[in-house]
């Protein structure tokens, strides 16, 4: 059975005046299979949130820190739902007790990688490089992952938190500039045009934030 993380208060947490830790409210719905694993998410949560944006050994401060937390991210016991799941239980009561409409946006950001082998993560497009001396188009391609999240606001802009996320690379484009030349794609349906993951996002949106009350302006 999963250990829930509902009762277990963060350390080092800043609190509200209502005394509530944002740790303990966005991982009070997180499960996971060993309740080891969700102290060292915890523990993560407070790292990372004392120095947004900042690297992973930075936020961990040494060396052992910086393996457990590698350790942890890298654990077949460990996936992206359960990670999430607790953000997701927040957002859905934030939606709930919100009046009026939820609006959701939809957005594709793009995370690049410096990679002598792009398998190693993936690539996210093909960019034109300039001409080479010889007066040719040159290309390369860009090594990266992609993220579609769909984003929960009131009407006056006031962020809910996340109603669904999906990660995703592409492995190649064989064929795609060819396939340009006989085909509009325009006229192309959204399956088939290498953006699967997007599709049945409103699924999982619905899921989260319910289909009452939402509008889901994309961009």
């Amino acid at each position: 059975m999963g250990q829930t993380l509902r009762d277990r208060p963060a350390k080092g947490c800043l609190r509200s005046l209502e005394g509530e830790c944002w740790i303990d409210r966005e991982s009070s719905g997180c499960e996971f299979r060993d309740a080891r694993l969700g102290d060292r998410f915890r523990k993560l949560l407070t790292q990372i949130g004392s120095a947004m944006g900042q690297s992973i050994p930075l936020v961990c401060q040494d060396w052992a820190n910086t393996k457990a937390a590698y350790r942890f991210f890298s654990n077949d016991r460990v996936s992206e739902a359960d990670i999430l799941a607790g953000h997701f239980q927040s957002t859905r009561d934030r939606a709930a007790a919100t009046e009026g409409l939820v609006l959701v946006l939809h957005d594709t950001t793009e995370f690049s990688y410096q990679r002598e082998k792009s398998e190693a993560i993936g690539i996210t497009k093909s960019i034109n490089s300039g001409r080479d001396k010889a007066g040719r188009l040159r290309s390369h391609t860009v090594c990266g992952i992609l993220m579609h999240s769909s984003l929960a606001v009131t009407i006056e802009g006031g962020p809910l938190g996340l109603a669904a996320v999906k990660f995703w690379t592409r492995k190649k484009f064989k064929g795609t500039a060819a396939l340009k030349k006989k085909i509009n794609p325009t006229r192309i349906p959204i399956e088939k045009k290498g953006k699967r993951p997007v599709v049945g996002k409103s699924q999982a949106v619905y899921a989260t934030v319910g289909s009452s009350g939402t509008m889901h302006p994309y961009r």
